[in-house]
């Protein structure tokens, strides 16, 4: 059994995804020709930082399954922007074919963990309810509050 999740931080598709984008980030942005820092570069430097952003914004909504799995399929469509990205710089520009292999490789199986954790997340729980005691003691105290002082 694996370990609890607290945060989107403990996922290791955001933890995979986060470490790549700092290596596509350091290691291959800046080799690419001037011809390409507008389009090309911006477009992967965008891809690479958006996955992991869209993890954890989308975890904030986990207890709404739709909300989350909005975000995640996003991700799934950054982290399949990013492999074309990279399929680009390794064969239009033979910028380190090697790790451009490795990394589309890593974003691969990052988009079938992104989807796979969509068909997990069927079964998610709702956010739970305070008690309908506590609840009613919650707004009688607000009445109080926002009644009119006579």
């Amino acid at each position: 059994m694996g370990q609890k999740i607290k945060g989107f931080s403990d996922l290791d598709v955001y933890q995979k995804t986060y470490e790549v984008s700092i290596t596509v980030l350091t290691k291959i942005i800046p080799k690419l020709p001037k011809s390409e820092q507008f389009d090309l570069a911006n477009r992967l430097r965008r891809s690479v930082k958006a996955i992991p952003r869209l993890i954890a914004e989308g975890f904030a909504k986990r207890h709404q399954k739709k909300g989350f799995q909005k975000y995640l399929d996003d991700a799934i469509g950054e982290s399949n922007e990013t492999i074309v990205s990279l399929s680009h710089v390794r064969d239009a520009y033979n910028i380190e074919p090697a790790l451009c292999t490795k990394l589309i490789n890593t974003y691969d199986i990052a988009s079938r963990q992104l989807y796979k954790l969509c068909l997990v997340w069927e079964s998610f729980q709702p956010r739970k309810l305070k008690p309908k005691n506590e609840t009613i003691s919650h707004l009688q105290t607000n009445k109080q509050l926002t009644k009119p002082s006579e």
